[in-house]
């Protein structure tokens, strides 16, 4: 637990320990189960290589240098602190040099550390009981938790919330569990098969980080200003300048606003394009994909309570569920216009992305990438 100077901006391992300790037990299994819940997930999820490179024409007879992770709430924690040290440390490192040269900063740092370390275990033991799988980009090798070599990422599948959701839906387990994933396998179809993407991605995270104010005090004011929206402090339908607006949306600057555009149409593409192939591959091998669909985008939509909505906006993850439906929108919209290898050229390079803008007019993407192409 330490780094530059004294202790690291963040506590870790208390972030692990306050996740696993106030996380939710999952649904009631007996043993014999939850064995036949991750050898059935542990099935799905080698069969869905083959649907989803078939589907999207995507990948070659190439191994994935990913490992498939069934894994219950605790390990989802681990696995995404290990995920968020990694893609945070040059940032922190920044923060804790201007701390280093402030009187106390030392003492400061440590209890800080331990606070911080506090409120994401808690903001990780909400997330924890959600997520129903999970293509990890940015993922470091643990002994617990391996990960792809030279880089390559892994996949989780969170079985206990897979079996909570399957339950609270009244669907058909096996095929439900297969429609997850389907989901994930695109995710990792993406990644193994555009050898750039993850690099991009990683780059444009890390330009947005480097235009973050380092001073501390600042972020910390600017987050306590979201945490005031969490609280309560506007009443509903009275919102001011940062009502609903996320934490990542109030600490942005205005350049950080540029790549965070950048950031949103890219997201919204991936994310839009793995709910596009879930429904294209989902007719010939899950049954009941219409009814799961339905019921599923009628969950997505509600929310679980006034808190659970509120968490979702403070975390940005209401902007999660329109990169949903918006990309999906997209990449519809795109193949239905030149198919599915004319929408492939988004793989393309870097360049051949879609925009934020193009992403809500998907003729301006395809005006742009594929005229300039034939001219």
């Amino acid at each position: 637990m330490t780094s530059i100077g004294g202790a690291e901006m963040v506590d870790w391992n208390l972030a692990v320990a306050t996740a696993t300790r106030l996380v939710r037990p999952g649904p009631d299994v007996s043993r014999d189960d939850a064995r036949a819940v991750v050898a059935e997930l542990r099935r799905h999820a080698k069969a869905s290589e083959g649907h989803v490179r078939g589907f999207t024409r995507m990948g070659g007879e190439d191994l994935h240098d990913t490992p498939v992770l069934v894994v219950d709430r605790p390990g989802w924690v681990r696995a995404n602190v290990a995920g968020f040290r990694e893609i945070l440390k040059p940032l922190l490192d920044k923060m804790q040099e201007r701390r280093g040269n402030t009187p106390g900063g030392a003492v400061l740092g440590a209890v800080g550390g331990k606070v911080t370390g506090v409120e994401l275990g808690m903001l990780l033991s909400f997330l924890a009981s959600r997520v129903l799988g999970q293509y990890e980009t940015f993922a470091p090798a643990t002994r617990e938790l391996p990960a792809g070599e030279n880089g390559g990422g892994r996949l989780l599948l969170v079985a206990p919330n897979i079996v909570h959701v399957e339950r609270e839906l009244d669907v058909e387990p096996h095929d439900f569990r297969l429609w997850v994933c389907l989901h994930e396998e695109t995710h990792r179809t993406q990644f193994t098969a555009v050898p750039w993407l993850r690099d991009h991605l990683e780059g444009e995270i890390q330009s947005f980080l480097e235009e973050t104010e380092v001073d501390p005090m600042t972020v910390l004011e600017r987050i306590r200003e979201a945490a005031q929206t969490l609280a309560g402090g506007r009443p509903e339908g009275e919102e001011g300048e940062d009502g609903g607006r996320s934490i990542v949306e109030i600490v942005q600057t205005p350049a950080q606003r540029e790549i965070l555009g950048r950031l949103t149409a890219v997201m919204s593409l991936l994310e839009g394009h793995a709910d596009f192939v879930m429904d294209g591959v989902g007719p010939a091998v899950v049954p009941s994909v219409a009814e799961i669909r339905e019921k599923f985008q009628q969950r997505r939509a509600r929310g679980a309570s006034r808190l659970d909505l509120a968490l979702r906006k403070l975390l940005g993850l209401d902007a999660k569920l329109r990169q949903y439906r918006d990309g999906e929108r997209f990449v519809r919209a795109v193949v239905d216009q030149v198919g599915m290898d004319g929408f492939n050229r988004v793989w393309t390079s870097p360049n051949t992305l879609p925009t934020k803008a193009e992403i809500a007019k998907p003729a301006d993407w395809v005006a742009r990438v594929h005229r300039k192409a034939e001219s």
